[in-house]
């Protein structure tokens, strides 16, 4: 069995799609850092767009004699950062004003 192959595609794996974190100039953002954290890193976003989203959850009883629905409304703000040419653009994603996800985008201008 080859372990290159394996070993190079549990590393894009890891590479694609969100990432945990990113920095700004010698700063680093993460998951869970919250709105002000992130304004101090980094400034001022190049763009903000907020929107409302509905979280829930159904509870139920093993026999089905009691069924309990959970629903809350959040706050989502999406957060765009645009850090030039050579860069990628990074889509800052928080909940409630912590931050749940960090994307990358396409290169910036």
């Amino acid at each position: 069995m080859h372990i290159k192959p394996i070993v190079f595609a549990v590393l894009a794996l890891l590479v694609a799609g969100d990432v945990w974190a990113m920095r700004c100039g010698h700063r680093l953002v993460q998951v869970g850092d919250y709105k002000a954290e992130v304004l101090e890193k980094c400034g001022e976003p190049d763009a903000v767009e907020q929107r409302r989203a509905i979280r829930g959850s159904r509870l139920r009883h093993p026999y089905g004699a009691l069924e309990i629905d959970q629903f809350e409304e959040v706050l989502i703000e999406e957060w765009t950062y645009n850090f030039g040419r050579r860069k990628f653009q990074k889509l800052l994603e928080f909940e409630d004003g912590e931050l749940k996800k960090i994307r990358d985008l396409g290169y910036g201008y």
